[in-house]
């Protein structure tokens, strides 16, 4: 090509170059009368001069004017085809390399004169200190406007500091340095975008890291794509030694010789998240990515990769860096056909060299085509084609056999893409079409979502450590992304479950179950977008899921007599307490989990995930109570004749619990008047005996353990509350509630039943009871007391009001308060209403015609009202719930409970049932 007919064709298509064409004539027209070798050499010797020089300025100004030279003297070599692909490239790399040695030369030097290197640190430039180039620069294929992917170790130990200069510190800051000379842009532009990403952990570790340290990352952390991306690397400036020795010690990292089946499902799984489209579907070529886009560069490049690393550690032929040459080694070793290989290989110089055209236009590193069919036509002649539907015709052909070479490689594959598009999370930096493939899943914050799931690539938690974590985690995560985006909050789903996964002390059972029951991501996805505190219980006992998978988990829930069978077969009597303690704690976490999704799922009412919840504590009372029991009698001694029950109050007597109801109970015991000490080595009264048997079953229920907590204990509803003794005998019970009981205590005694024990005591008390309730008492006392105690609970307990639905006025308390005035008033004549659970109370109380229909409709609607709630919220937050920080499948769920259309409604309705419920209360009861 002669040469104004070359300087025309860049002046036509390349700003950029027609610039440089300017400012550096003389050079130009030296380059194209020269020896192409000779030209570059002596462009890469005053290159490597620029690092004697004195100040920052003058180094920056001379490595961005050589870079302007060597920039100006690939294209024209470029253009008139006087350098094949490899040459430029090769080139540009031996430029890289000696730019990024000679600023580390720079700083070197002034290191030494800051008195922070010791002087024989002259003869050793870049001792200790290595730079290794990763990806094409590694492979000696970069681009015309690359980036440079470095990554940057030290040895600590060799390093020549001077005294007190702290290795970490100082390399952080050198290595800052050394990418500010390269990159930071001046009147001269900028030398390489520098990117050090490919190091390990990225957003964890610094950017130079200790050399051992990056070591035992890779040797015991390290990914398959990390393998994949060391393939390319080697030692580019600084102390090569070291870098050598390095690379040595990755090769048993970098080539397995014996990849068991996992690791291999995990290297096809990288491959197998890019979204293929098999066929030759339509591309559209202007505006093709022709790095990224379907049937590009990365392909080609990755079709190599994934196989020299299954085949690599058995076949060194195949440890290529270069991608051509490892199509070749692929070829010969019979991984694929020959004529594979020259198609890839040709394509792949095709679409490196548009790449080359379309970053020469404006040096901009861009891979794309230009979308405009104007400066489509103009790009075609750029790039040697007479018009722009030649080179149309010729990109497409290229596009469709690579891709039809890279979908082959899937045929026999289960694809673990998402139909919307590419999932790879492999790398340091976004992938495009996975962001787009994010986008159209739901995902409103997609680069945080997509750092996120490379942090979990990456074993940044306990529970992605091991290889075979996060081996799992690659093949789920198609089906898991999907599971989240389809709670409706896609990234609050997806940050719940990135908390989670810090939780989960490891990762590998809980993945390998969802791999095994695809069904659990749906479950494990409307815990996490609905219910926190629920997911907090599978992230710190992950075995609990298991439960899900037995046939019987969305059956009838366990009656009470299943459960006392159950757990007689989990813990014999003959184990000890604190093995008790652990069993039982195993026990009520499965048993409260279960009621806890079916209260999700919607597969029970209130009523049965209430009663559920009591009958599981009424069980475990029942086995810690026994327990309790014999290790007081193996310290103590038996006491014989003495009896005991425990008495439970509140939402546990009334069988109202919730997933984190407190235990309100009160241990009453009653021994012969003639028994006045236990028999035994350490004899104690029997009033010593029961306050300790109360004191090790309180422990036992409430004390955490490896198994954590079972229940929060309150026993300030027995006689004389916190000034009276642990365990009550009967006759202080029955005295106390003949004689001295306030009304309050009589509305608690309302809500009382035996909960476990010896049967005969346990009649006695429920008769003691009954009587207490059926005392002549007069109205007008009945309902001052409670009016009174109702507008103290106002004044000294805040509420939160409208979702404090037990506090607010017009909640649950006046509903359980109406409740309690009308069993006092009427047990009497009507003993039916003498009943621990509210929802049967007011019943009995409706039928007793005690209340009117209507007024007896608006509360049990509203107890039912409030209950459905209770649950959801008890489930979902700690503490006050506030609807604006709420995640909205909770706010869904609320109002599916409420049977209202949608949240606002729900708020609307509330409001009204408390209003009812508020003045449903001053006419029975009156406020004070």
């Amino acid at each position: 090509m002669a040469h104004e007919e070359l300087f025309a064709k860049i002046k036509a298509g390349s700003p950029y170059l027609k610039a440089l064409l300017y400012n550096y004539s003389d050079f130009a027209a030296a380059v194209l009368a020269g020896n192409p070798e000779h030209e570059l050499q002596e462009l890469l010797i005053a290159l490597s001069a620029c690092g004697k020089l004195s100040t920052r300025t003058e180094v920056m100004q001379a490595l961005r004017q050589n870079k302007q030279k060597l920039a100006l003297l690939v294209a024209l070599y470029d253009l008139t085809a006087l350098w094949p692909l490899e040459k430029v490239t090769a080139a540009l790399t031996r430029f890289a390399d000696t730019a990024v040695q000679a600023a580390l030369e720079f700083l070197w030097r002034q290191e030494i004169t800051k008195g922070n290197l010791n002087m024989n640190a002259r003869d050793t430039i870049g001792k200790a200190y290595v730079v290794l180039a990763m990806g094409k620069m590694g492979a000696f294929e970069l681009n015309y406007s690359s980036d440079i992917d470095l990554i940057v170790f030290y040895d600590a130990e060799r390093a020549p500091l001077t005294k007190d200069v702290e290795p970490s510190q100082f390399f952080v800051k050198f290595t800052q340095a050394l990418v500010a000379i390269l990159q930071d842009q001046t009147a001269d532009g900028y030398v390489f975008r520098t990117d050090l990403r490919l190091r390990p952990d990225p957003r964890a570790t610094q950017i130079a890291i200790d050399v051992e340290a990056a070591a035992i990352y890779y040797e015991t952390q390290g990914q398959n794509w990390e393998r994949a991306a060391m393939i390319k690397a080697r030692p580019c400036a600084g102390d090569m030694e070291l870098g050598v020795e390095f690379i040595a010690r990755m090769r048993p990292y970098i080539w397995r010789k014996y990849l068991d089946y996992a690791a291999i499902a995990d290297v096809q799984s990288m491959k197998r998240q890019i979204h293929v489209v098999k066929g030759h579907g339509e591309i559209a070529v202007l505006g093709h990515n022709l790095k990224l886009g379907r049937g590009g560069i990365r392909e080609i490049e990755f079709f190599v990769q994934t196989q020299q690393l299954i085949a690599g550690g058995r076949n060194p032929a195949l440890r290529c860096t270069r991608t051509c040459d490892g199509l070749d080694a692929l070829a010969n070793e019979k991984w694929i056909t020959h004529q594979t290989a020259a198609e890839m290989k040709e394509a792949y110089r095709f679409l490196r060299m548009l790449e080359h055209r379309a970053q020469m236009i404006d040096d901009q590193q861009t891979h794309n085509t230009p979308s405009n069919p104007v400066e489509f036509e103009s790009f075609a002649h750029f790039s040697g084609f007479e018009t722009g539907a030649v080179l149309a015709i010729k990109l497409r052909q290229t596009l469709e056999c690579v891709q039809s070479h890279y979908a082959a490689l899937f045929e026999t594959a289960e694809d673990l893409s998402a139909k919307e598009g590419s999932l790879v999370f492999t790398g340091g930096e976004d992938d495009p079409a996975t962001l787009e493939t994010l986008r159209r899943m739901g995902f409103g914050q997609v680069s945080e979502v997509a750092a996120i799931v490379r942090s979990w690539h990456f074993g940044r938690y306990r529970a992605m450590r091991t290889a075979r974590a996060r081996e799992v985690l690659t093949e789920i995560m198609p089906n898991l992304l999907k599971a989240l985006a389809q709670t409706g909050e896609a990234d609050t789903a997806l940050f719940t479950f990135d908390k989670f996964l810090q939780g989960l002390p490891s990762g590998v059972q809980l993945l390998a179950m969802i791999k095994a029951n695809p069904k659990l991501l749906g479950l494990i996805a409307q815990v996490l977008g609905s219910a926190p505190r629920l997911a907090e219980k599978i992230s710190a006992q992950p075995r609990i899921l298991e439960t899900v998978l037995t046939p019987a988990f969305y059956g009838a829930l366990p009656s009470l007599e299943n459960l006392q069978k159950e757990i007689a077969e989990l813990i014999p009597l003959s184990a000890s307490l604190e093995e008790t303690m652990e069993l039982t704690r195993v026990f009520a976490r499965e048993k409260n989990f279960q009621v806890g999704v079916r209260i999700l799922s919607e597969t029970v009412n209130a009523d049965e995930a209430g009663l559920a919840h009591t009958n599981i504590a009424n069980v475990v009372i029942g086995r810690l109570l026994e327990a309790a029991h014999r290790e007081v009698k193996a310290r103590y001694g038996d006491l014989k004749t003495g009896a005991c029950i425990v008495l439970g109050l509140g939402k546990l007597g009334g069988h109202e619990m919730t997933a984190t109801s407190d235990l309100d109970i009160m241990l009453i015991y009653d021994h012969a008047t003639e028994v006045e000490i236990t028999s035994g080595p350490h004899p104690v009264a029997p009033e010593q005996f029961y306050a300790k048997l109360t004191q090790i079953l309180v422990t036992a229920l409430s004390a955490p353990t490896s198994e954590g907590r079972l229940y929060e204990v309150d026993m300030r509803l027995r006689p004389s509350g916190t000034k009276g003794p642990l365990a009550v005998s009967r006759a202080a019970f029955e005295t106390y509630q003949k004689n001295e009981a306030w009304t309050w205590e009589r509305m608690a005694l309302t809500r009382a039943r035996v909960v476990a024990g010896e049967t005969k005591l346990a009649k006695k008390i429920n008769f003691a009871i009954h009587k207490a309730l059926t005392a002549p008492r007069g109205a007008a006392t009945i309902k001052t007391d409670i009016s009174k105690m109702r507008a103290l609970m106002l004044r000294e307990q805040k509420n939160d009001g409208l979702w404090d639905l037990k506090r607010v006025i017009g909640g649950q308390v006046e509903i359980e308060f109406i409740t309690q005035y009308l069993e006092l008033l009427h047990g009497a004549a009507h003993p039916k209403i003498l009943n621990a659970n509210t929802h049967v109370s007011l019943k009995a109380a409706a039928d007793a015609k005690l209340l009117d229909a209507a007024g007896a409709t608006a509360l049990i609607d509203a107890l039912g009202l409030y209950q459905r709630l209770t649950h959801i919220l008890r489930l979902s937050v700690d503490g006050p719930f506030n609807p604006n920080s709420a995640p909205k499948n909770l706010l869904r769920a609320l109002s599916m409970a409420a049977a209202q259309p949608d949240f606002g409604a729900t708020e609307v309705y509330l409001v009204e049932v408390q209003t009812c419920v508020a003045r449903l209360f001053m006419k029975l009861v009156g406020r004070e």
